[in-house]
């Protein structure tokens, strides 16, 4: 009998202490259950890590991992202290670590790594490690979700290790091939990207020290999802929940945020902002601006675009801002990843905050998580119907007025896919004229028939839509996506690390010109 234990252990990234005092419990255990192997992750004393590291960190890195050798008396440990390349530790030492793993162990495989997704080996059992922790990037957040798989020597599944949560579990190699295949039960896609997201979110403020956490809320989807992640991870107690209305807000938005406050149970501030925008808007346009050169003086006129854009920094700048500081903790940034590949967001506004939870999740999956977190995380209606059936609206003009059914300039269920298309797939302008002219457009893309039809009456009006969110994709959108909060990566087209960037601008290709001029001209 070969007693071998997969250690699916948390892992902090740049806390070599931690992690190796982890292992060490870990050891102990599998030791007390007489296991022959034990097995972590990839990188398990370090974490992944972005930037350079010190010569003292790394000094102490070789320390712990000699601890870990010490703790290898009487059963062999194999772990990864640096990339691709594992390290086997037995009796206290040591084994060569370029010897084949058959020499250790004949005709198995071991793979390290932290995604849960991998091809097993063939014709011999496959034993893949998973951590769960994150792995910050920076302005990219990953999670790790652990789910450690042991496939038999046809390649199907016979063990796997629960998701999000550590674990220390023990299998018979040689009893490997006469296990049951498991037919797990799938997990829903929306419940995985609740999984993931619950758990950065968590270990991003616990990772930061960040205990409280203060909400804007609008009657708003994006808003009201965010409110009720945060709530299950602090706790009521822990979350203020601020309406920020002015004229344009309805009583509809209003009533809703409040509902919402009440459901969750949280703190809950209305903070009207008319004056001080009203202020600011007096100030800016009676104060003369003056010319130095010749001393002649004219003042400002403020636009209409300016002004609702003053009214979403004053929210994020000047209230919660300053409520978040007062309250001790941080606020969030509400943007879903419609808005921040087109920049439908105000820079400085509601563009800020610590972090960005639903900024990898299109508009429609932040409903369909709406959903399950009723349903599934507090199994009663705590988002209330009233927003999830409300047009999406910034509600900053008298052109967004939700009580008659305006709202954004962003049609979610076609734009929701034509963003994805160009973010996901790489697709351009000229593929799109492309679908266009040839009528499978909504088929490329993946939304509903009949949508391009009912949201465009003519070709102009088709091809001005396009080129509008492409010229914003490639244009401002890429400096307010440089300057925005971190995000919790769900996807592997994430913004950031997954899509680095840069700020050339938008281009269109002499094909796309050329498909142009034969729409519209009718050819």
């Amino acid at each position: 009998m070969t007693k071998i234990a997969i250690a699916q252990i948390e892992i902090r990234s740049g806390r070599p202490d931690l992690n190796t005092k982890k292992m060490r419990q870990f050891i102990s255990e599998a030791k007390r259950q007489d296991a022959n192997f034990i097995i972590f992750p990839g990188l398990s004393i370090t974490g992944r890590m972005t930037g350079k590291k010190s010569d003292s960190f790394l000094k102490d890195c070789e320390m712990y991992k000699q601890e870990i050798v010490g703790a290898s008396r009487n059963t062999i440990i194999l772990f990864e202290n640096e990339p691709n390349h594992c390290l086997i530790a037995k009796n206290g030492k040591l084994i060569n670590p370029h010897l084949d793993f058959a020499a250790i162990l004949s005709n198995s495989t071991f793979v390290f790594g932290e995604e849960s997704i991998f091809k097993p080996a063939t014709n011999m059992p496959t034993i893949f490690v998973n951590a769960i922790g994150l792995y910050d990037h920076g302005k990219t957040i990953y999670t790790l979700g652990g789910g450690s798989t042991v496939c038999n020597s046809r390649g199907r599944v016979v063990f796997k290790s629960p998701m999000f949560q550590e674990s220390l579990d023990f299998i018979d190699f040689d009893e490997i091939d006469s296990m049951v295949t498991i037919n797990e039960r799938p997990d829903s896609k929306i419940e995985q990207i609740y999984q993931a997201i619950h758990y950065g979110v968590k270990s991003f403020l616990e990772n930061i020290g960040m205990k409280k956490i203060v909400i804007g809320i609008s009657g708003g989807i994006d808003s009201a999802v965010d409110a009720a992640l945060y709530t299950k991870i602090l706790g009521a107690e822990n979350v203020l929940l601020v309406n920020m209305p002015s004229v344009y807000n309805s009583a509809t938005t209003r009533n809703l945020s409040e509902q919402l406050a009440k459901n969750l149970g949280c703190h809950y501030m209305v903070v009207p902002i008319q004056e001080s925008v009203d202020l600011t808007i007096k100030q800016l346009e009676s104060i003369p601006m003056l010319f130095l050169g010749d001393g002649s003086a004219r003042n400002i006129n403020l636009s209409q675009f300016v002004r609702e854009n003053i009214q979403a920094r004053d929210r994020s700048s000047r209230i919660l801002a300053a409520l978040a500081a007062a309250f001790g903790g941080g606020f969030t940034c509400n943007a879903n990843k419609a808005e921040t590949t087109v920049g439908y967001a105000t820079m400085y506004g509601d563009s800020a905050g610590v972090l960005s939870a639903l900024a990898d999740l299109w508009k429609c999956q932040v409903y369909a998580l709406a959903d399950y977190i009723n349903a599934r995380v507090y199994e009663r209606e705590v988002i209330p119907k009233g927003i999830i059936e409300i047009v999406p609206s910034a509600e900053l003009s008298t052109a967004q007025n939700v009580d008659e059914g305006k709202g954004d300039p962003l049609k979610y269920p076609y734009h929701d896919y034509l963003l994805r298309a160009f973010v996901e797939r790489n697709v351009t302008p000229e593929d799109v004229l492309t679908w266009y002219m040839d009528k499978t457009l909504e088929q490329k893309i993946g939304c509903d028939i009949g949508l391009v039809k009912k949201y465009f009456t003519t070709d102009e009006s088709f091809i001005a839509d396009v080129e509008r969110w492409w010229n914003l994709f490639k244009g401002i959108a890429v400096a307010k996506r440089l300057q925005a909060p971190p995000l919790i990566a769900i996807t592997n087209h994430a913004f950031g690390s997954d899509y680095p960037e840069s700020q050339t601008g938008a281009y269109y290709t002499q094909n796309y010109q050329s498909l142009k001029t034969k729409i519209l001209q009718g050819k």
